[in-house]
Order: structure tokens, then sequence, then C-alpha cells
């Protein structure tokens, strides 16, 4: 076969994401207002859960921030995470002042090993905000069971979750106190950027919708298409509304997200079949009690392959193949290692994928000729 290009991701959009976006145009109503609250509306439905409330912001970063604040997270407060995620995950407990504790993941999952953080906790943890890293579920029964014990609160990073299920029911279904999605470029369904906070609790629902926006007690459909424009600020808010141009992509994308997920899952079976005899890690596609969103395929080195890492993505890039690494431990992050990391602490799973990982193309339109040039291409360079 001759060399061809193979992106790392391609949005799943046809003419339909396009009629939207211009349908939203022409509507002349451009930033958060009535698509903003259809896509809500619509992501209730899809979630199957009628005491859900969805909150749509303009990335998972700001729905973490918003969850966080309104749970009273503050200076001194310290909060639990796997250091084998992305720096939002983090950086969001710094925007408060309060302090992130890194924790090490299972090997199997890549998912925080709450075992690992039972000596992480203090008296100042008022909180922990497990991953489901790659699309995989992380379980949360446990997850629950280890917050009650310690009294605190539970925000779930589901920025690769959308459209994963646990014991049937969807992520984002819970009891945690928000679950947060991320519809950014290359997540499971997109908006371009942006992201949804779902949670039960109506209090906190209340209090992330006035800090979205500026901390202002209505919105801006209301206060524009109302009676009345009268509207005060009750709190130093933010600026993390999404835009219905945005929003207009979610509508469509959000009937697409079962077929993507399933196509991305056919994908990832091809590749779990074919790189069964390589010297590699390859990821755990979960028991029959969850649906994995593969929201990204992450290979790992073995101790026995025949190259290292660096040489492997030198190699596939050279065979035209775009490839990323997910993630660089946050403990190995300048700015989180100076003011996050303890003395003494030791992360030897999460630095072992690190030191070993790359993640292969994956998205739902990947063809056939695309996917077998990247197993053919990992079995010359690790075969010979």
């Amino acid at each position: 076969m001759d060399k061809q290009t193979v992106p790392f991701f391609v949005p799943f959009f046809d003419e339909d994401e396009a009629q939207e976006v211009v349908k939203t145009i022409k509507s002349n109503w451009l930033t958060s207002g009535p698509k903003c609250a259809e896509f809500e509306a619509e992501i209730g439905k899809y979630l199957g859960d009628p005491d859900i409330h969805v909150i749509t912001v303009n990335s998972a970063t700001s729905g973490l921030h918003l969850a966080l604040e309104a749970l009273g997270i503050g200076p001194g407060d310290e909060v639990l995470m796997p250091t084998l995620t992305f720096t939002a995950t983090a950086e969001v407990v710094r925007y408060l002042g309060a302090k992130p504790v890194f924790v090490d993941v299972i090997a199997d999952t890549l998912n925080i090993d709450l075992a690992l953080a039972e000596a992480k906790v203090s008296l100042a943890t008022k909180a922990i905000m497990p991953v489901h890293f790659a699309g995989l579920p992380v379980d949360m029964d446990e997850v629950f069971a280890f917050a009650e014990k310690h009294d605190l609160g539970v925000v779930e990073d589901a920025a690769h979750a959308f459209s994963a299920t646990s014991d049937g029911a969807p992520i984002g279904c819970s009891k945690s106190d928000a679950i947060v999605f991320s519809f950014y470029a290359n997540k499971t369904m997109t908006t371009g950027e942006g992201g949804a906070i779902v949670t039960r609790n109506t209090k906190l629902a209340q209090r992330m919708r006035v800090m979205r926006t500026h901390g202002i007690d209505r919105d801006a459909t209301d206060r524009f298409t109302g009676d009345n424009w009268e509207y005060d600020v009750v709190a130093p808010g933010f600026k993390y509304n999404l835009t219905d141009i945005a929003a207009a992509l979610g509508v469509v994308q959000l009937r697409k997200a079962d077929t993507a997920r399933d196509l991305r899952a056919a994908h990832a079976t091809e590749y779990l079949n074919a790189l069964s005899d390589l010297p590699l890690v390859l990821p755990n596609p979960g028991t029959n009690r969850v649906v994995h969103a593969w929201h990204i395929f992450p290979i790992a080195l073995s101790e026995n392959a025949p190259i290292d890492r660096d040489t492997l993505v030198e190699q596939l890039r050279a065979a035209g193949i775009s490839i990323s690494v997910h993630f660089k431990p946050l403990h190995r992050l300048t700015y989180l290692a100076e003011t996050a990391v303890a003395e003494g602490d030791s992360f030897p799973v999460a630095d072992r994928h690190f030191d070993n990982t790359v993640t292969l193309p994956l998205f739902p339109g990947m063809t056939s000729a695309q996917r077998q040039h990247v197993i053919a291409a990992l079995r010359t360079c690790l075969k010979g």
C-alpha cells in the first residue's frame, strides 16, 4: 500500500451541521439563547433522567470550575484527582486557591486508584474528581463509598465519556454533585469549543447558572425578550456561557452520538484484534457492565518492545500517521510540580504509562484503508 496521511481526528460532520448553524445565524440570536436552551433540553432527554439539570458552558474547564465553586471549594481546601489527566482538572482547583492532590492510577484501567487515595486524605480534603480516562467509566459505586466514608463532594471529570454507560445508565446520571462533559473539537461529540455540566442538585444548578454569566441573576433571553430588562449582579461571576452557534452544532451532533460511539467502538475492536500479538499494552475495553466511549486509543510499549516511544513516534509520523500522547502526568508539569506535589510523592504507574505511550488515530469516519495503514505501520515498527 502506498504511504498515505492518516489524520489524528476528523469531525463527524455532514450537511446537517452546516444547515443548523446557518439557520441559527439567520435567526440573529448568536450568543446564549434559544438554541442553547434547546441543546440543554436535548442533552437531558438523551440522558433520560427527568431530575437532571443541564448547564451548557464554553468548555469543560469552565464547567469544572463552576462545579467546584458551587460546592464551596476555596483556599486551604484539597481536592483528590488522578495524576493521569489533562491539566484543566488541576488548574480549576488552583483558580479557587485550593490544592490539587494527585493520586496514581490503576495499571489496568488508567483510572484513579482509590486504595492509594486513602493515604492522601487529610482534614483539608473536601472533594474528589474521578476522571473517566479515554472514555472507560470509573467504578462510581466505589467512588461514592469512598466519598461517603470521608465526607467528600464528588465532581466527575467526564470530558472523555459522553455516550459511555455504566450498568445500563449513561455517564451523567449518577448521584455525583456534578458531572462535566467536554465538547471540544476531537471529543466524542463536538460544538467546536464547549461543554456541559449535569447535576441533580437544584441549589448547585442555580449557583452555576448565575456564576456562568457574570453573576447576573437573569439570563439574556429573559432580559431581552421579556417585559422587564431589570437585573442584578449577586456574585463575582465568570464569562463561561456557550453560544447559540456552538449549540447548533451540538443539537445535530447529539442525534449522532450513539452512531459515532458505535463506529469508534468497531474501529477500536479492529485495533485490539489486529495488534494483540505485538509488544504493546492495549487499552482496557471494559467489562460487560460498561459501554466504553472510546474517545482515544492509547497504546503503550511493553518492556520487550524493540524500540522506545520517541522512536515509535518518529516512525509513525514518517509513515504519514498523525499521533498524540495522553497525557503528561500532572506531577510532571512545571507549575503543578512546584505547587501541588508533596515531597516523597511517587506515581510509578502513571510515569510508566506516559514514558511508553502513543495515542493512535481514532474517529468515526475513519476508513478501512486508514486503519489498515496504521496497523501495518505498527507491525513494521515492532515486528520488522
